[in-house]
């Protein structure tokens, strides 16, 4: 069997005309490459050189010349490939994440993530919490972004920040006239719009009223849309207020207990990829920061 090695070092020598030169720069001894070359040769069957100086070469060294470089070449950039992807500067990289993560925190964080990995690809699902634990589970993503889950399964959760809900209405609502954070009973007269995200919260008056609520919108800009159309009042985390939206009012709720986890969704017993390893670890150090400022603002 011909070993890469070998061809190596004969590519080496025919390249630099002497066996001399092509040892010191293979890093062996001239009879050891002069072995090799011998070793070869009978491998192939037949003289690679015209003569022992080894600076020229028979018709079969030519063609065993192409051959070589072709099959160095070859194995050179694999090799660059796999260490590349090892240490996670190539590959795919898919994200599930709830929309308040994807839209006010990910940007940033991607940008800064692949700054020193371009070749990466990266897919990103915006969707709610029960469908990045499904897309997580399934493997369709490689992570997920959501939060807290009540129920165990084939995931598990690792916290990364907790925000507080809030009150979206229109800025002239008579709600914003109240010098306090709002009470549950100060929406009992009020059309109570639910979304994916404050089904999660745990109060039982704050699901007597979502119980009485006829909308249920999932997706933020039209929840917004719905607020400034005077259609009713939503509560949604403080992240997803990051940034005003005009013609809506953020309210403080009374109820501090009316707050999420957020955190890394993950698959168990499934070792992830270079890549994910790699976004997981940043994730961890960078996000609970960057929320933090956010939230701070």
């Amino acid at each position: 069997m011909i070993k890469l090695e070998a061809l190596r070092v004969f590519v080496t020598v025919a390249e630099s005309g002497n066996i001399k030169d092509a040892a010191d720069a293979v890093g062996r001894t001239a009879s050891a490459v002069s072995m090799t070359l011998k070793q070869l040769e009978d491998e192939i069957g037949g003289p690679l050189f015209q003569t022992d100086r080894k600076n020229s070469l028979t018709a079969l060294g030519n063609l065993m010349l192409d051959l070589g470089r072709e099959q160095i070449r070859s194995f050179d950039k694999s090799v660059s490939i796999m260490r590349a992807f090892a240490h996670s500067r190539i590959g795919s990289l898919s994200i599930a994440s709830v929309p308040s993560v994807a839209t006010n925190v990910l940007p940033p964080i991607l940008q800064r993530f692949l700054e020193t990995r371009p070749q990466v690809q990266v897919e990103l699902f915006d969707i709610d919490s029960a469908q990045v634990r499904r897309l997580v589970e399934s493997g369709v993503a490689d992570i997920g972004i959501a939060g807290e889950s009540r129920a165990g399964g084939g995931v598990e959760f690792t916290p990364l920040f907790s925000d507080r809900f809030m009150l979206l209405c229109k800025e002239d609502h008579d709600l914003c006239r109240l010098d306090r954070p709002i009470e549950w009973d100060d929406l009992n007269a009020t059309t109570l719009i639910r979304n994916g995200a404050s089904d999660r919260i745990e109060a039982e008056d704050y699901k007597r009223l979502a119980g009485q609520s006829l909308i249920n919108v999932y997706n933020v800009t039209s929840l917004v849309a719905l607020v400034k159309a005077g259609l009713g009042l939503t509560i949604l985390p403080s992240l997803t207020m990051h940034g005003a939206h005009e013609g809506v009012a953020a309210l403080e709720l009374a109820d501090a207990a009316a707050s999420r986890r957020v955190g890394l969704v993950e698959r168990r017993d499934v070792p992830p990829s270079p890549i994910a390893a790699a976004f997981r670890a940043f994730a961890l150090k960078e996000i609970p920061a960057l929320v933090a400022e956010r939230l701070s603002n």
